[in-house]
Parts: C-alpha cells; sequence; structure tokens
C-alpha cells in the first residue's frame, strides 16, 4: 500500500519530494484525528464510567460523572454503569406458616452504589441485577411469608411488606446494591384454599342473617307485646273514664257525628241515609240513651 502511495507521487507533477512531504503530513493528520478521536469519551446523564487499564486492570478510585472525559486509547477504555433505578418484577412460590401454597409477586426498584462501582464490576459485572435480585428476593420471601398464616397475611399485609422491604433491603446491601421501592403487587393463594375461604365466608353471612332474623322477631314479638299492654291500658283507663264522667261517652259520640258529617259534606256523591245510624241525630233522645242509663246506675 505505501509502495503504490510513493509510485502515485512521483508521477504527480512537482516531484516526488514534495509529494512524499504532503503525503506525510496528510498522514500525521489522519493519525492525530484518529488518536483525538479515540481518546476522548462522553458520559450522558443518569450514568457513570470506571476505567480499566490494560496496565493495572480496573482502577478502584476512579469514578467518573457526566461529561466528556480523556483515555489514553488503547490501554484504556471506559465501563459505563447506569445508575438510575430499574424496575424488576420477581415472582415466587412458597409456603405459608400453616402450610398453604402462597403465589406472591413483588416490584423491585434497584440501582448500584456509585461509590463501589469498581468492586461490584469485579465481582458481579454489569449485569448484576439478573445475578443477585432473583436470588435473594426468592430467600427473603421464603423467610417472611413461612411467619405468617395464609389468613394473617391477608389482614396483616402491611406489616407483611414492611418486614420483607426491611429484610430484602439489607441483603441488597451486602452486594453493593440500593432498593429505593420494594412492594408487594400480587398475593394470591391455591384453588382450593380460596375455594375453603369463600365458603367460610358466605357461612359466616348466613349465620349473621339468621342471627339478624332471630333478633328481628324478637323485636316484633315485643313491640306486639308492648302495644297489647298499651292498648289494654287504654281500654282500662276509657272504660274507668265512663265509670267516673259518663259525659265522656256522649262526647265521643259528638265527635263520631263530626268526622261523619264532614266526610258526607266534602264527597261529590248524593245518598240518603238514615241519620240515626250514621249518629247525626244529636236531638234524638236515643243520642244519650246510653250514657244517660251510664249516670242514673252511678247515683243509686
Amino acid at each position: 500500500m505505501a509502495q503504490n502511495l510513493r509510485d502515485f507521487a512521483s508521477r504527480m507533477p512537482g516531484g516526488g519530494r514534495g509529494a512524499g512531504t504532503a503525503l506525510k503530513l496528510a498522514l500525521g493528520a489522519g493519525a492525530l484525528i484518529y488518536g483525538v478521536r479515540e481518546s476522548i469519551y462522553t458520559v450522558d446523564g443518569g450514568q457513570r464510567a470506571i476505567i480499566f487499564s490494560r496496565l493495572g486492570g480496573i482502577q478502584p478510585n476512579t469514578i467518573l460523572a457526566e461529561g466528556i472525559h480523556i483515555r489514553i486509547p488503547w490501554f484504556q477504555y471506559p465501563i459505563i454503569y447506569d445508575i438510575r433505578a430499574k424496575p424488576r418484577k420477581i415472582a415466587s412460590l412458597t409456603g405459608s406458616k400453616d402450610l398453604q401454597m402462597v403465589n406472591i409477586a413483588l416490584r423491585v426498584l434497584s440501582r448500584p452504589n456509585i461509590q463501589t462501582l469498581p468492586a461490584m464490576y469485579q465481582q458481579l459485572g454489569l449485569d448484576y441485577d439478573e445475578r443477585v435480585l432473583p436470588s435473594i428476593v426468592n430467600e427473603v420471601l421464603k423467610s417472611v411469608v413461612a411467619k405468617f398464616n395464609a389468613s394473617q397475611l391477608i389482614v396483616q399485609r402491611a406489616q407483611v411488606s414492611l418486614l420483607i422491604r426491611r429484610d430484602l433491603m439489607q441483603r441488597a446491601n451486602d452486594f453493593n446494591i440500593i432498593l429505593d421501592d420494594v412492594a408487594i403487587t400480587e398475593l394470591s393463594f391455591s384453588k382450593e384454599y380460596t375455594a375453603a375461604v369463600e365458603a367460610k365466608q358466605v357461612a359466616q353471612q348466613e349465620a349473621q342473617r339468621a342471627q339478624f332474623l332471630v333478633e328481628k322477631a324478637k323485636q316484633e314479638q315485643r313491640h306486639k307485646i308492648v302495644q297489647a299492654e298499651g292498648e289494654a291500658m287504654a281500654a282500662s283507663m276509657l272504660g274507668e273514664a265512663l265509670t267516673k264522667n259518663p259525659g265522656y261517652l256522649k262526647l265521643r259520640k259528638i265527635r263520631a257525628a263530626q268526622s261523619i258529617a264532614k266526610t258526607m259534606s266534602t264527597s261529590q256523591n248524593r245518598i240518603y241515609l238514615n241519620s240515626d245510624s250514621l249518629l247525626l241525630n244529636l236531638q234524638d233522645l236515643d243520642f244519650t240513651k246510653g250514657s244517660d242509663a251510664v249516670f242514673l246506675s252511678q247515683k243509686k
């Protein structure tokens, strides 16, 4: 290739010496541009970079922030980490304290610890979450769920979530992983247990309904007793009032006559009835016959 370039330069007008100098300058400029290009790299937002050197390996004290940086071409190259929190959903099948199988799923937001990126790369590499999170999530879920009965997992879900969050953060910290959030997204049981719980709930509802009907019957019975007692007391008071004051019966007849007269006066129909049978004949001697007989018997 170099020989061909020299032959081409010798054929150019102006002599081979001038053309060779121009070629050298072009080659030097190209090498300079290539060197500058390979020496500069960019760390984007939400990322951090560590440096691997072919002479000394990973540089433990070098963590580069966002922006443009310089390296020695071929001898050094950057390893870039994404330090933004990444969501991951992990499901596990485990057993409760009363030996019920539980399907539980967690949503985990994880990110690497910036201060320990060199050590993390040496131990876990770039795919640290794939290597660590599934195993420690399953371990923590099995240990926490085994402390509760199936019914407690439903009633005390907040407490279960706090225990899982605390234990999982402690385990992730051993691998230089920071967990920003841990949440239970799914909690279900086997079909047999779900059917048993539903049957139990239906039985409890039926028992409560039966108890309600019994209480309702008791209340209705008490109401009837009180009503009967009130009617008996009213009848006794009415009899006593008639005994002491026979005029009370006459007053009742007058009020009944007023009510009948009012009803007939507002009616659009035309009817002809005996006034004696409707208690409307107040001047008739028979109108006060009953009350006068009571009055005369009291005098004797």
